[in-house]
């Protein structure tokens, strides 16, 4: 180790009674800052990084840090340093990992990155389905193309009666160890991809991949209520992994085609129906759509257009059981075209009746007139 005096606490600038993450954060900063690559030429620098590394070697140790609090550097002198200045290259890897891990592939995440390494790619297929294939549901048989787990080596990737062996650049580790300087970094290993192992015969079908592309067939299962941009996920149907790694999911994304007589808002249909005038006057029954057939609806006498009917439970199932939409019919009143004289005269002796009742039989009307009436007397005033 070297000949340090200094007091390693001070040196970090830490407290006597400093935590182990209170040591890390101390050391790491005190590295980044002298560290020589940042610090050309600077032998103050490079010294003050060593005596960094020998403090930090020392109290991150329980039992070398237990020794030095007891006895001073008389305590850790004799078996502390691992390389020139007590710089020992596994600690400085295990300050900076989680700096680097996720950069160069080594640390404590490797085998999180090899199992997203080996896991097969998601998949994404647009199916069409029609507005009554919506609300009812369907299912629907498609085809595609993915990578399929190889059945000659069984997604292996090795011939059949071989098996892996460890990989000689890693020595079975999965990660490689790259020294530049005073930095010391793991890496995923080249060789075998972050995995251990390699394959000594790989299957000739596959290549050792253990997977081939080829096309599927496959019955989806869409739910009633499903609507334009509804998506179903399919675990395990995507990609098969690498060398028997776990396949990816298939996404399904829903598009609905529009219906020529209704209209969808949430869970609502929305449709329109004529009437005629003597059944808006009159009241009566007319036949109107829904999905599942024709249904009549009671016209109330002096239905106005515009006016609308629900019909409740006829609307689409939620898709997360929030219970069933409904119908909303809206009528519109139809002004009768292609009329004879004798049709033309009645309605003139009928208008002419409505007239003589003024506001009894139009209030809607009389009541715009008079609104128009104030608007313009105030204009002129």
């Amino acid at each position: 180790m070297a000949a340090s005096k200094r007091d390693y606490y001070e040196v970090l600038g830490i407290a006597k009674n400093a935590s182990e993450a209170d040591i890390k954060k101390a050391y790491r900063r005190m590295a980044m800052k002298y560290h020589p690559d940042k610090n050309a030429g600077d032998k103050a620098a490079e010294e003050k990084f060593k005596e960094a590394n020998e403090a930090n070697e020392v109290l991150s140790d329980p039992q070398k840090r237990a020794a030095y609090d007891q006895f001073g550097h008389a305590g850790v002198n004799a078996g502390a340093g691992g390389g020139p200045g007590g710089f020992q290259q596994g600690n400085f890897t295990d300050a900076f990992g989680d700096i680097f891990g996720d950069l160069f592939g080594g640390g404590r995440n490797r085998q999180a990155r090899q199992e997203q390494h080996q896991r097969g790619s998601d998949l994404r297929y647009e199916i069409e389905i029609s507005f009554e294939e919506a609300f009812h549901g369907v299912s629907k048989t498609i085809k595609f193309s993915a990578f399929s787990s190889c059945e000659p080596c069984n997604g292996s990737g090795a011939q059949k009666g071989s098996s892996k062996i460890k990989c000689h650049t890693c020595h079975g580790h999965g990660a490689v160890r790259i020294q530049q300087g005073f930095f010391a970094i793991q890496q995923t290993c080249p060789t075998c991809r972050g995995t251990g192992q390699v394959i000594k015969d790989p299957c000739t079908h596959c290549r050792g991949e253990g997977r081939v592309h080829k096309s599927r067939e496959l019955v989806v299962k869409i739910p009633a209520g499903v609507d334009t941009g509804s998506r179903i996920r399919l675990a395990g149907e995507g990609d098969a992994g690498e060398a028997g790694g776990p396949a990816g999911d298939l996404y399904i994304d829903i598009r609905v085609e529009e219906s020529a007589l209704f209209k969808r808002e949430g869970n609502d249909i929305h449709c329109e129906a004529p009437i005629q005038f003597a059944t808006a006057c009159l009241g009566g029954e007319i036949e109107i759509p829904t999905i599942d057939g024709r249904v009549k609806l009671k016209i109330p006498a002096e239905t106005q257009s515009g006016k609308t009917f629900r019909l409740r439970g006829k609307g689409f199932k939620s898709l997360r059981g929030g219970g069933t939409g409904d119908l909303l019919c809206q009528v519109n009143v139809e002004t009768p075209v292609n009329l004879t004289e004798a049709q033309k005269k009645l309605l003139k002796e009928f208008n002419t009746l409505i007239d003589e009742g003024g506001k009894k039989h139009s209030p809607r009307a009389s009541n715009w007139f008079d609104s128009v009436k104030r608007f313009f007397g105030s204009v002129q005033k």
